[in-house]
Order: structure tokens, then C-alpha cells, then sequence
């Protein structure tokens, strides 16, 4: 089950925070990986976690808001889109959302 928040900016917009099982193990063993978003509004942010893949993205409720440092993070970022495999570990850097999507195996173009 999902668990996230958000947390409405002084600007109008908001930052979104969604806790995960792993996409990355297909039978999604428990792992959580925490998606943070910047956006417009709730509904942009969740718009743009579809658009990379994540389609079954809801947020009900605001039981894990994102923490000041999260905030911090995502402002800072130039996409505005960042995940982190272990959210209970702070020494983890968060990552682009690139590095979660790219291929694991570089793809060759023939000739």
C-alpha cells in the first residue's frame, strides 16, 4: 500500500511525497522507494508519476507529508522529480528519475 503527503508552498505549489514497493523487483518484495514531486497542484504531481511509468499513483490522505529536507531537496532539483531507494536512511543521496528508468543494459543500434 502506498503512503505519502504533501506539503502546500508559500508559492502555491506543492511538493508531493509517495512511499513504494520497488518497481524494480517486479513482485515488488517490500523494498520502498520514496518519489518526491514539484508541481503546479496534487493532481499535476500524480500526472507526472504517470506519465514515467508509475500508473497506478493515487494519494489518499496526508499521512507521511514530506519533511523539510525533502522540500529542500526537490526545490533544488532541475526536474523536480527525485526517488530514494531507502527513505529510512538519510545518508542515501536522492537520485534524478532518469537513473530509475534508464536501461540497465546500454542498447546497441546496428550499423
Amino acid at each position: 500500500m502506498a503512503g505519502g503527503g504533501f506539503c502546500k508552498l508559500p508559492n502555491g505549489t506543492v511538493v508531493v511525497a509517495i512511499t513504494l514497493p520497488s518497481p524494480m523487483d517486479g513482485a515488488g518484495s517490500g523494498n520502498p522507494v520514496r518519489f518526491l514531486v514539484h508541481a503546479a497542484n496534487r493532481a499535476r504531481a500524480l500526472t507526472r508519476l504517470r506519465n514515467v511509468g508509475l500508473r497506478a499513483v493515487y494519494l489518499r490522505g496526508n499521512a507521511e507529508p514530506p519533511t523539510p529536507d525533502e522540500i529542500t531537496a526537490v526545490l533544488h532539483h532541475p526536474d523536480g522529480l527525485l526517488w530514494r531507494a531507502r527513505p529510512e536512511q538519510a545518508q542515501e543521496l536522492w537520485h534524478p528519475i532518469r537513473a530509475l528508468l534508464r536501461p540497465a543494459v546500454p542498447v546497441r543500434r546496428p550499423a
